[in-house]
């Protein structure tokens, strides 16, 4: 014989327990920027920031969201924007396991999202998980030619 949940009333799920498990976790990161992210923030270069989620990606959307010009100085649209053209040639066999992120979710040339000190690309890409407290730096450093 089964019982539902009206008859198990320590098993039933609350309005409050349906609303909670509905909504994403909050998270608080410090933000660290460098060269020309912490320019298109007028010198800012340390912020703490929260966003609903728990990943990265959650981050990215939210903080693009919030500042919309930092998606196109950091996120590359195509293959092209996230490879600089003087780069030596890839040889036929790479040693290990060698994976890359997803066009959509590269860095343009130069520009780097790490997360407590890691590039995002060594850890699970957009999809590293934030804890309260873990450091995201935003880095396109300046470059100078002769």
């Amino acid at each position: 014989m089964s019982t539902t949940a009206e008859e198990r009333p320590d098993e039933r799920v609350t309005e409050d327990d349906a609303a909670t498990a509905e909504e994403p976790p909050e998270t608080t990161v410090t933000v660290r920027c460098t060269g020309h992210v912490r320019t298109e923030l007028d010198g800012t270069y340390e912020f703490e920031y929260t966003f609903a989620g728990d990943t990265l990606r959650d981050f990215l959307d939210a903080l693009f969201e919030d500042y919309p010009e930092l998606q196109d100085l950091l996120i590359a649209e195509t293959e092209a924007d996230a490879t600089h053209s003087g780069w030596a040639p890839t040889p036929e066999e790479l040693p290990g396991t060698w994976t890359k992120n997803p066009v959509g979710e590269q860095t343009i040339a130069y520009a780097r999202i790490l997360v407590n000190g890691r590039f995002n690309e060594n850890e699970r890409g957009f999809d590293t998980e934030l804890e309260a407290g873990d450091r995201v730096a935003l880095v396109y450093p300046f470059m100078f030619c002769c």
